[in-house]
């Protein structure tokens, strides 16, 4: 590839070897964050790839790669100003912040209070931003007249869902087995569709590229001339203009770097968007496209846009002092009742371990308050069984953990009805091997089915012929009464085969299992004081025609159900050779306790026991009374709940929550995660007496039971981490749903089974949909950071802080907020960065000082 014909050289650009032009690739592609396919569909830190700079900084970072915002306009502020959501010591505070962090920039901020909260009341188009950095793509379509950025956009994304189609497409790409480079120049110097559009000899272009992508890029980067010391710039602004195929092909390779191995996926994808750079300038270079960039790049070497960066450091300032405001107001609750902290109850007649997810603390209240006997445990929804989790009749696993770990053992399902005991191998197989093979044919039978009535020769006449006997189908899917497409748990099976279901812990080995089961034990802080019954409830989501169910579903299993974690725990904790080796590390638990799975319905409120046959008689009406507690909790639940959902025909009812799972129309089946706002790792008793309004995510913690810490430090760095990229990603997708979301639900195309368009063209969409976060009239999700609050001496906090960096970048980078419980229950101290602590005022004090 040459350059064209006339394009004047850049002083200072760039020249890499190939070695050099794959480093550089490989860098920026690190920086867009990994886009989790549909089926297991988790909340995702869309800053992970910048978390080492400031939250400050990423804003311009952001601003300049994407044309993204990092805060509400500027009218959101002014108004929580005028509401008193924010006052002037929140004001103060965030001034004081945002001065350490600005530098040698602190004198371009406001002066004071009065000046900031001037700067908030102004239109926001009376303020300067810095806007997108430029694209070849962006150049040729401004220079033309011709939308090329959305034609190349479209191009790429369909040439993607190819690539990568996961099952979906009837004509995958025949060079699916060549890697992402060599498969897109293969079918792009064949490809005649630019040509025909206008871009003359473009696949010439991009046949004269090296078959090597980092040889391509470095020819591609020559060829465009952007500045030597602007490369990584140019690169971040390439990956974030499709951040969505990027994201999915970092995904990819996101195995490959927990493992520490290395996987060039996302670099290969960022240089055919490179390439497609290159191409488009030689095209298009005649008709002024050359001369035009040949301006455009200079921004990648020209010093920065000071007055535009000030404006969005002055946004980051008004959203630090909306988060005060909001920390302000929690700390106050929680302190204020802190004289009613209570300890040293009773023996429980039973206690709950439910997971953290902030919609699992409504049910708690609820449950707590019809059983007030019944103890409720908080603990991540994985249960510390981290398993690659096999179905019946599949020979791949999913990973029912956290997406930052790695699975350590596989489990495969089988029948409960062919196994003598819960952890003993199978005492008949043929029976097992029976409903496999059921299975598996009945699954091919209905891909059969499926590829014949979508081919292209018999798609029409079928739909004549075959139509009117799909009637009562229809009638019975809008009814709620059937579903559009069988459940994945069940599909393929009878109904008594479904029902008998169950994990086969058989190979395990003992010493993994007590191993995994002291893991379970003393991160729940339980490791004295059992109940009778100790219930680990997982949980899932029941909704339909929702290509986002598994957003649903529980982000500590890898955007799967809990339902097999807990069946797993409760089995290895009820294993009395389990039990022997627990009793020999210390972990002495009653003959009497027995252990049960169960699952939280999150989208209905209905909490379902598993494997009560395996009850012991002795236990039995202990069970029974409890799934009594368990209904007329959801009931309490869904009340609550119903108040926060909307529909046309009026006010929900509770049959009405209900009948929202069944609905295929519904594009609000419940609120997932939306206000989300707080991360609380301490005992229950000090929230216990608190409506936090299914806000926290409540993590049980006793740190005079944690001997070394070790629990703190796995609270730090995984449970707190998830709950950071759910929060953060509701926040991204509620301040600029354009960039950070997936827009709107009801426009939503899904794509080789691995994501959604919105609409049939465009990039793959990443976050969340509007409806998640709205309910058409106003916000349900509140856009704050979140505020991470553990009972625990602030130097052991410190020593997680300095043993892992990306903790460090969380919390010394604004992306988290950190504060410290004393052992009354009180909120005494906050982590003001750096190692250093300040105290907290009293809760009733502060709020006068605020309200002064």
């Amino acid at each position: 590839m040459t350059p064209a014909a006339g394009q004047p050289a850049t002083p200072g650009q760039a020249t890499l070897t190939a070695e050099a032009a794959g480093a550089a690739l490989a860098q920026a592609a690190g920086r867009v964050a990994p886009l989790w396919p549909l089926r297991t569909f988790v909340a995702v830190n869309p800053f992970l790839g910048i978390a080492e700079q400031t939250f400050t900084r990423a804003a311009v970072t952001m601003a300049q790669s994407a044309g993204a915002r990092m805060a509400m306009p500027r009218g959101f502020y002014a108004r929580a100003i005028a509401e008193g959501r924010i006052t002037n010591a929140d004001l103060a505070a965030a001034l004081e912040t945002g001065r350490d962090e600005a530098g040698d920039r602190a004198a371009d901020l406001p002066a004071d209070v009065a000046s900031l909260k001037a700067l908030a009341g102004r239109a926001d188009d009376m303020v300067a931003r810095a806007a997108a950095l430029p694209t070849v793509a962006g150049v040729a379509s401004h220079v033309t007249g011709e939308d090329w950025a959305r034609f190349m956009t479209d191009q790429i994304s369909h040439w993607a869902g190819r690539h990568f189609d996961g099952g979906q497409a009837l004509w995958p790409s025949p060079w699916r087995h060549l890697p992402p480079f060599a498969a897109w120049r293969a079918e792009a110097v064949l490809d005649r569709t630019p040509e025909v559009m206008g871009l003359k000899g473009f696949s010439a272009a991009v046949q004269t590229l090296p078959e090597d992508p980092s040889a391509a890029a470095a020819e591609a980067l020559a060829l465009l001339g952007v500045p030597a010391d602007g490369v990584d710039a140019y690169l971040h602004r390439l990956v974030m203009d499709m951040a969505g195929w990027a994201g999915y092909a970092r995904y990819l390779g996101w195995t490959d770097e927990l493992a520490g191995a290395t996987d060039d996926t996302a670099a290969q994808f960022l240089a055919v968007r490179l390439a497609w750079e290159a191409a488009l300038l030689t095209a298009l270079g005649a008709q002024g496209v050359d001369r035009a960039w040949a301006d455009a790049r200079r921004a990648y070497g020209d010093a920065s846009d000071r007055a535009g960066e000030t404006a969005l450091m002055v946004d980051a300032l008004l959203q630090t002092a909306y988060d005060r405001g909001w920390q302000r107001r929690l700390i106050a609750t929680i302190n204020g009742a802190a004289d009613r902290v209570e300890t040293g109850q009773a023996r429980p007649s039973a206690q709950l371990a439910f997971c953290i997810d902030v919609r699992s603390e409504v049910y708690r209240r609820a449950l707590e308050a019809v059983a007030p006997d019944v103890a409720t445990i908080g603990f991540a929804g994985f249960f510390a069984f981290p398993m690659e989790y096999v179905r019946l009749g599949d020979e791949i696993g999913s990973a029912h953990c956290p997406v930052p770990l790695l699975p350590s053992h596989t489990v495969r399902e089988s029948l409960a009805s062919a196994h003598g005991c819960a952890h003993g191998a199978a005492d008949d197989p043929a029976r097992v091997h029976a409903a496999i093979d059921k299975r598996r044919a009945r699954r091919t039978a209905t891909r059969a089915w499926k590829s014949f009535k979508m081919a292209a020769v018999s798609a029409f006449s079928f739909v004549e012929t075959a139509g009117p006997s799909y009637l009562a189908k229809l009638v019975t899917d809008t009814l709620g009464t059937s579903r559009p497409v069988p459940h994945p748990r069940d599909d393929g099976l009878d109904g008594s085969v479904a029902a008998d279901l169950a994990p086969d812990i058989s190979a395990l080995p003992l010493a993994d299992r007590v191993a995994q089961g002291e893991g379970a034990l003393r991160g729940l802080s339980l490791t004295e004081g059992f109940a009778r019954l100790v219930v680990l409830v997982g949980h899932g989501s029941t909704t339909v025609n929702n290509p986002h169910a598994a957003g649903l579903d529980c982000g500590a299993c890898g955007g799967l159900t809990g339902e097999p974690n807990v069946r797993i725990a409760a089995a290895v904790l009820n294993d009395p050779e389990v039990r022997r080796g627990l009793a020999q590390r210390g972990l002495a638990v009653p003959e009497d306790t027995v252990f049960l799975g169960a699952q939280h319905d999150t989208t209905t409120d209905r909490v379902v026991l598993f494997d009560t046959a395996r009850v012991p008689d002795s236990h039995k009406a202990d069970a029974t009374r409890l799934a009594d507690r368990l209904y007329e909790a959801g009931a309490r639940a869904r009340a609550e709940r119903a108040g926060l959902l909307t529909d046309p025909a009026g006010r929900v009812t509770l049959d009405g929550v209900i009948d929202r799972s069944r609905d295929w129309s519904q594009v609000r089946p419940e609120w997932g995660l939306a206000g989300c706002a707080a991360f609380v790792a301490a005992p229950r008793a000090f929230t216990q007496h608190l409506d936090l309004a299914g806000k926290a995510f409540l993590h049980s913690y006793d740190w005079q039971r944690d001997d070394g810490f070790g629990v703190l430090e796995v609270i730090m760095t995984a449970p707190m981490v998830v709950a950071s990229w759910i929060s953060l990603q509701y926040f991204a997708s509620t301040v600029d749903n354009r960039v950070f979301g997936c827009g709107n639900k009801v426009l939503h195309n899904v794509i080789g089974t691995v994501g959604v368009l919105e609409g049939n063209a465009g990039d793959l969409r990443v976050g969340l949909p509007v409806q998640s976060l709205d309910d058409g009239e106003k916000l349900i999700h509140d856009p704050v950071r979140l505020p991470v609050l553990i009972a625990a001496p602030t130097d052991a906090i410190d020593g997680v802080i300095a043993k892992h960096e990306h903790v460090r970048h969380l919390l010394d980078h604004g992306w988290l907020a950190l504060y410290a419980f004393d052992d009354s229950g009180r909120v005494a101290q906050r982590y003001a960065g750096q190692g250093r602590w300040e105290p907290v005022a009293d809760g009733a004090a502060a709020q006068v000082e605020a309200a002064a």
